[in-house]
């Protein structure tokens, strides 16, 4: 059982407070927790600001161990952790990505109203649920050879794109343009590549989801039109899952090769969960290209996800996907460590930035952002989960400042998948979901209740912190018409 952190806590600001440097023993830097009052009634009590503690302990930190405000327990680090280290000097660490690589978000943007899927939802829904394989272990309708998959696993998205399953025009607006360089589908196992093969196209289980949204406030009138969100009311559709099977078992096989690496290379570590490799080495090296290639094989997995549910949309409502506008928004990672530049103290330095359950949120004038946001920012997607709202913000000058270009990632747990179970029935969570006209359908009897609203922190929340920190910027609000889960 994790143990709870017994530390100090001290108030910085209205949303950001302190872990001081001499909390725990072998902190090279101090920890930075960001959140208000009532998500800070959680934290006080949750082992995750021990986490964050002790990620401060490891070689190389850059800067401050940081927690975002939907931050909650996970393996090695907190689950909204972010931390970056020194390339030269610096390790890397499978717990601060975390098992479900490159679990990530996109948003698709229509020209459809509310008012346009009055009594199609239903079918619509159930076409999308018929179409795209959901659930535990899920297999996909793609049966791709070792031959295909490792080229899937080389160039991502792009992958896809080139095999008919989208266009160039998504990969323009997917954060790396889909594909992480350095992957080496020789640095994966046998079991990973088997997992890997019937998984493509899937969503899984647990969070993640396909939701048709509506529009429900702009806050940023000009901004939202520039990512063709033009008025409340309109339909836009949320895509949420990660690297599936693969990813997992890229985590699962990098554990006792990097403990191993830990010892060999002298570094302490205050949690086994920490386990790691300095950035140079060879074992560093050879984590980072399964991880890219587990990164690829989700950019890839969320595109040929969209592409069929564009034409679940297309048969459905009998016009092609450029006439239902059926363009992207942006894409964005939340499980992966990525080397970036960023400017410390003055100096740019090359750094290995780790966002475990963290967004990247790059602000105006970087490179990195597609051009046509690049005078306001990279686009940030905030999931909710079934029944709430999910965000659309603007990455910031000031995140590129305080947290190395970073912000929230969705609403995060407060309860466990077992405490949600114990705490109410699915068939009630459905219920509740159709009392407020929200069609759902899971594929799995126990998703409902382990993903019940209530299990979540209030997302409103945590991006009203991100934003009242400066490190997103609100743009949009969707609220669920529909959401299919695994």
């Amino acid at each position: 059982m994790a143990k709870q952190f017994e530390g100090e806590l001290e108030r910085v600001s209205e949303y950001t407070w302190r872990i001081p440097a001499n909390t725990a023993e072998g902190m090279l830097t101090e920890g930075i927790v960001f959140s208000d009052d009532v998500l800070m009634e959680d934290l006080v009590n949750d082992a995750a600001m021990g986490q964050v503690a002790n990620v401060a302990c490891l070689p190389g930190i850059v800067g401050h161990s940081m927690a975002m405000p939907d931050c909650h327990y996970g393996y090695g680090f907190p689950i909204g952790g972010v931390a970056a280290f020194d390339v030269e000097d610096g390790i890397i660490s499978p717990g601060g990505v975390g098992y479900d690589i490159n679990c990530g978000v996109r948003l698709v943007r229509s020209n459809l109203t509310e008012a346009d899927l009055h009594g199609r939802i239903d079918e619509l829904t159930n076409r999308i649920f018929s179409d795209i394989p959901s659930g535990v272990g899920g297999k996909g309708k793609l049966r791709l050879n070792e031959k295909s998959l490792r080229r899937a696993l080389t160039k991502g998205a792009g992958w896809a794109v080139s095999e008919g399953y989208g266009s160039e025009n998504d990969l323009d607006v997917t954060e790396e343009n889909g594909c992480l360089g350095g992957a080496d589908p020789d640095a994966l196992s046998d079991r990973a590549i088997t997992r890997g093969q019937p998984q493509l196209g899937t969503v899984g289980s647990g969070n993640h989801f396909l939701e048709i949204q509506r529009v429900d406030q702009i806050y940023d009138d000009e901004s939202a039109a520039r990512m063709g969100i033009e008025a409340t009311g309109q339909v836009v559709i949320m895509v949420h899952t990660g690297s599936r099977g693969l990813g997992y078992q890229v985590c699962d096989d990098s554990l006792q090769p990097m403990q191993r690496a830990a010892n060999k290379y002298g570094i302490e570590l205050p949690d086994r969960q920490l386990a790691c490799a300095p950035v140079q080495s060879r074992e560093g090296e050879q984590y980072y290209a399964a991880m890219a290639c587990a990164a690829n094989y989700g950019w890839c997995n969320r595109q040929v996800i969209t592409h069929w549910m564009r034409e679940a949309f297309e048969r459905v409502l009998g016009a092609s996907s450029g006439e239902l506008g059926l363009e992207m928004v942006y894409d964005v990672a939340h499980n992966v460590a990525k080397f970036e530049d960023h400017q410390v103290a003055g100096d740019a330095r090359r750094l290995c930035v780790h966002r475990k359950g963290a967004t990247r949120a790059f602000g105006p004038g970087r490179e990195e952002v597609p051009a046509r946001y690049r005078d306001i920012g990279q686009p940030v997607i905030v999931p909710g989960d079934m029944g709430t709202a999910s965000y659309l913000l603007a990455g910031t000058q000031t995140a590129m400042d305080l947290t190395f270009g970073s912000t929230a990632h969705g609403a995060g747990r407060v309860m466990s998948r077992t405490q949600a179970l114990k705490a109410q029935h699915s068939n009630q969570v459905a219920s509740k979901l159709a009392e407020q006209g929200i069609v759902v359908r899971a594929a799995g009897k126990k998703t409902l209740a382990e993903e019940a609203p209530e299990a979540y922190k209030d997302v409103d929340r945590v991006v009203g912190v991100c934003a009242g920190v400066g490190i997103s910027r609100l743009i949009a609000r969707m609220t669920p018409m529909a959401v299919v889960k695994g």
